[in-house]
């Protein structure tokens, strides 16, 4: 299965607005986690992944069928807040597509660098 970095970042966003108070280690089931034009199986891979490069905290492992999440980590909050904008994700995305390769740590810093140059545009500070 491919890494889909838009995949990554919606399911980010979902887990984010979840009502959740960061210590309690909740299980989600494949009808608890839906993310619109993605199977169950795309989004249990990419949960994965976020755990892998350090963006989520299951709280635990098990052998349970579905996914075990506690909260973000500090790396994922940063992530998030880098790419939350969708005019500075849809950037994002186009520089480093034009690039031919990414990382979340170069997406993260991408996105970065756009959201320094709207605060300049907006503020006339130069970050």
């Amino acid at each position: 299965m491919k890494r889909d970095m838009d995949l990554l970042r919606l399911l980010l966003l979902e887990l984010e607005g979840l009502d959740q108070d960061g210590q309690s280690i909740y299980h989600f089931k494949s009808d608890d986690i839906t993310i619109e034009g993605f199977t169950w199986e795309q989004v249990n891979y990419h949960y994965d992944l976020a755990v892998e490069a350090g963006l989520v905290d299951q709280g635990g492992s098990g052998v349970m069928q579905g996914l075990l999440f506690r909260r973000l980590t500090w790396s994922g909050h940063d992530f998030l807040d880098a790419v939350r904008d969708n005019e500075i994700w849809k950037k994002t995305r186009q520089g480093a597509t034009a690039a031919g390769g990414f990382s979340v740590d170069l997406l993260k810093d991408l996105a970065k660098g756009f959201i320094r140059k709207k605060i300049s545009d907006h503020t006339g500070v130069e970050i």
